[in-house]
């Protein structure tokens, strides 16, 4: 397999080096095409390289860009899928989210979840307490994380700006939450780590065909212009809420088809909206929400509605933010949260299996692999928490094909034990103390306290890669006037996850522009000229760039009428 340092001629997730990666696209035939880089293909790549098989995935976008960087950023068990009777789905991924949380502790974190019971509301104290029971042996939750019910004293001290009328208790179990998109990065680094050749910005343009067989792609760069071919013996549509756009161009989307469902999320600074604890609550309308505390911030969602609109750019409207804020108003209060307390918002796309006659809240998230005759395999539907066992699914439907088509020597899925990138830190249970030793370093390597521990948890066991960049950030720091740690982010994004444009940056692997909106304003200017001297961008191309960070700085506080 090919070495994954990104030295000589392996695999690189260095954005210097796309030129480099785009060659080899070509210059080799792989055993399998993935189309879509958010969870769903990371998951895929990441299993197919550990079956020993050449891999090669283009994504049109940034990665993760599409709903893998726009979810409820919860890996969850799906208390709601309990409430619909689906209790296969919450049996797997109730077990998916304890895998995912020991594979990448850095990334997932647990939380224990409020659900204030009611009067008259969805759920009574009887039937949350045999829900959450079943919940916790369907998901086989470990002992320290099973529910406990709460009366409504220990409620209201647990959450005190919950309101209180009709309250009568509730139900306390665990959730984990995640950063989606630095969820995808990881999974897509390691794949790239074991041999993988992933690009970004690299759009199929059309498929290519022997015999009535899918051979491959046809992919044009996005940001150079560049065209080529890319060989393959399988090709997995792994493209979410494009899923049906690729099976159009196979001419084969018949039958199932796409549903496309719309989430908007709201951010608030603490100081506005103080949440001490995460809540799932259920709106007038039976909707159940998450309000969140998350790095001094509060964020709530989600809404479900049915999306037929653009979909690079889903967009929170004026009546979404309405719907939310009556929701949180009505549940806390005492806050009398208005339009102008919202600090950003994010929208996104559900790629559901059609369901005639069904809600879209009440639409299943099933997944499920549609086979096309020309061998085309499509990954439609299913969620975040579930990625990795939907990879495990599609590819041994792939592993068939290839067999068939005369490949020995495929192994089985070895992603169940496998830590993702940044995740070798012993485990959840090794996890605390991994961190003090690191955050150790990290200040002897002249990071400040609070930064060498945000630092050192955002990057898990890659802390050593990041502070190896510490002499180089130390001097363009003073000679940009930009924060060491800033620097550091930025050089390690470009270098080992493969950060091409600004967005790239603030969104998807610092998760600032949705989080810490006044650190993007601050510094975006320098950042900016730092990228734009880095790549050599031509005039045109920079003020692209710093135009589209612009736009969505914008557009993540303005509704669309």
């Amino acid at each position: 397999m090919a070495s994954g340092n990104g030295h000589g001629g392996g695999p690189t997730f260095n954005a210097l080096k796309r030129e480099e990666q785009f060659g080899r696209l070509q210059a080799e035939e792989y055993d399998l095409l993935i189309i879509g880089g958010g969870i769903t293909g990371a998951g895929i790549a990441l299993d197919a390289v550990t079956r020993g098989l050449k891999t090669a995935l283009v994504e049109m976008q940034d990665f993760a860009a599409g709903t893998s960087s726009r979810s409820t950023k919860l890996v969850h068990g799906g208390l709601r899928y309990l409430k619909q009777l689906e209790i296969g789905v919450v049996a797997e991924v109730g077990k998916e989210r304890a895998i995912v949380y020991e594979n990448g502790p850095h990334v997932t974190t647990p939380e224990w979840m409020l659900l204030p019971i009611y009067k008259g509301g969805t759920f009574g104290m009887f039937s949350t307490s045999l829900g959450l029971r079943l919940y916790d042996f369907l998901a086989g939750v470990k002992r320290a994380e099973r529910r406990k019910m709460l009366g409504k004293d220990e409620t209201v001290t647990r959450e005190p700006l919950l309101k209180r009328e009709g309250l009568k208790g509730g139900g306390y179990y665990v959730e984990y939450r995640t950063d989606d998109a630095r969820l995808t990065i990881e999974v897509m680094k390691k794949a790239v780590e074991l041999g993988a050749c992933a690009i970004s910005y690299v759009k199929a343009e059309s498929l290519q065909y022997e015999n009535g067989r899918i051979v491959g792609a046809d992919v044009r760069d996005r940001l150079t212009g560049n065209t080529g071919q890319v060989k393959a013996k399988v090709t997995i549509n792994a493209a979410g809420p494009w899923v049906d756009a690729i099976r159009e161009k196979d001419g084969s989307k018949k039958g199932k088809t796409l549903h496309h469902t719309k989430g908007v999320h709201l951010v608030f600074d603490q100081r506005r909206f103080p949440l001490g604890q995460a809540i799932y609550f259920d709106s007038e309308d039976g909707r159940m929400l998450f309000a969140i505390p998350r790095d001094g911030k509060t964020y709530i969602g989600t809404t479900d509605t049915d999306y037929k609109e653009d979909l690079v750019h889903p967009r929170m409207t004026a009546a979404d933010r309405t719907y939310i804020l009556k929701a949180a108003n009505d549940m806390f209060p005492t806050l009398g949260l208005k339009a102008e307390d919202v600090e950003s918002s994010w929208a996104g796309v559900r790629p559901l299996i059609h369901q005639e006659g069904k809600d879209p809240s009440e639409i299943s998230r099933r997944d499920e692999v549609l086979v096309s005759p020309s061998g085309l395999l499509s990954m439609a539907g299913g969620k975040l928490t579930g990625y990795r066992k939907m990879a495990e699914t599609v590819m041994d439907q792939a592993a068939e094909q290839l067999v068939k088509a005369g490949r020995s020597g495929i192994g089985e899925s070895r992603t169940k034990m496998l830590p993702i990138s940044g995740g070798d830190v012993g485990g959840s249970g090794g996890y605390e103390r991994f961190i003090a030793d690191k955050k150790a370093a990290a200040a002897k390597a002249g990071l400040a306290g609070p930064d060498a521990e945000r630092l050192v948890r955002r990057f898990g066991s890659n802390i050593d890669t990041v502070l190896g960049l510490m002499p180089e950030a130390q001097e363009e720091a003073i000679r940009r006037k930009l924060p060491v740690t800033l620097l550091l982010e930025l050089l390690y994004a470009i270098r080992h996850e493969m950060a091409c444009k600004p967005v790239d940056f603030w969104i998807r692997r610092s998760g600032s522009l949705l989080f810490d909106r006044s650190r993007v304003i601050r510094w975006k200017d320098g950042v900016h000229r730092y990228m734009a001297e880095l790549f050599g961008w031509s005039p045109g191309v920079s003020a692209a760039y710093a135009e589209q960070l612009e736009r969505e700085l914008q557009l993540a506080v303005e509704p669309m009428e």
